[in-house]
């Protein structure tokens, strides 16, 4: 894992992932903003209206229907490049901070959400930062590093969710 932590945030949490990647800000904002390279490590397609990342922009999120049956919305909210990126997802917030470090990027990534899926998604963006940085999950990673986080974050956040009901399964593996 990475350096993974969550904190409480008024009625609900923030988990804050933070990776070591070994190209510069640039390139990671390339990463995080190109609706091609997104689809390699994020867990679901990204449309952008208009195709421009621009603050008021209208985001579209649409999950492989083999893993999901999910459409969410969203609304870009910074676009700072190279170095922040935040829009919300569906009730989500995420905030990406791209900063120099060691010849590459330090990424922060911090997802506002209900307290209840803290360690869902804290194991998720592990998966989907292992893809960004060039790294294939392996089999069950995700479920160890969720049940690890759900030990971890329980005592403060209560019990936490797996993921929805609907979910088929990982298309990425």
């Amino acid at each position: 894992m990475s350096d993974t932590r969550v904190q409480r945030t008024g009625d609900g949490a923030a988990v804050r992932v933070e990776r070591h990647l070994a190209d510069p800000p640039a390139t990671v904002w390339q990463a995080l903003t190109d609706r091609q390279q997104l689809r390699s490590w994020f867990p679901c397609d990204v449309e952008v209206a208009g195709g421009t990342w621009a603050a008021g922009a209208a985001i579209t999120f649409v999950f492989p229907p083999e893993v999901i049956d999910l459409t969410l919305t969203g609304e870009v909210l910074v676009v700072d490049e190279p170095r922040a990126l935040a829009f919300t997802w569906g009730e989500e917030t995420l905030r990406f901070e791209l900063s120099d470090e060691d010849g590459g990027t330090r990424l922060v990534l911090v997802d506002e959400l209900p307290a209840s899926a803290a360690a869902r998604n804290a194991a998720g963006w592990e998966d989907c930062l292992d893809r960004l940085a060039g790294t294939r999950p392996e089999p069950g990673a995700w479920k160890r590093r969720f049940e690890a986080f759900s030990a971890a974050f329980e005592p403060e956040f209560g019990r936490q969710e797996g993921p929805p009901a609907v979910y088929k399964g990982d298309s990425a593996g």
